[in-house]
């Protein structure tokens, strides 16, 4: 038997239900939009975790943050946060110092040869955010932002610096 076309359903038949369509939707968003992004890091040699954290540190200007704090504000976690510190050392791009008053606190600072990666990896991170994205019109983008924080508040944790206040 042939099922009728107007009486399909247009939903795809293989999710057992709309949470899932959306998670599993999420899900391979992320990867195609990932894919881009890891190859504009990988011509650098960085990867997107560790680009994150360099950003971080640049916004702090000549503060430094703590190894605890920056861990807390990246985007994704991070369980090995040392070993990813101790690549971007290995290259020259942060530094570490040990508060002379606090041994067990190590804080984390970007060098001048990280502030210059970073600078000359600004254009190609708006323009890749620009494939990743730019077909869509800013209400879209905004309204997409909206129901991302709503689908995340639920499950960041209270002190998290990605709590969205909304």
């Amino acid at each position: 038997m042939v099922a009728d076309p107007s009486t399909t359903e247009t939903r795809a038949p293989h999710f057992d239900s709309l949470e899932q369509e959306a998670f599993l939707n999420l899900w391979r968003t992320y990867d195609r939009l990932h894919l881009i992004e890891e190859e504009l890091f990988g011509r650098f040699e960085l990867t997107p975790q560790q680009y994150n954290a360099l950003r971080l540190l640049r916004g702090e200007g000549d503060h430094k943050l703590a190894t605890l704090v920056l861990a807390s504000r990246l985007v994704s976690r991070a369980p090995d946060i040392t070993r990813l510190l101790d690549k971007l050392e290995e290259r020259g791009l942060v530094e570490r110092e040990r508060p002379p008053d606090n041994r067990r606190m190590v804080l984390i600072g970007l060098t001048e040869r990280g502030r210059n990666l970073l600078a000359e990896l600004d254009e190609e991170v708006r323009s890749t955010h620009a494939k990743q994205l730019g077909h869509l019109s800013p209400e879209q983008l905004e309204q997409f932002i909206l129901l991302l924080k709503a689908a995340r508040r639920p499950h960041e944790e209270a002190s998290s610096h990605w709590k969205p206040t909304v």
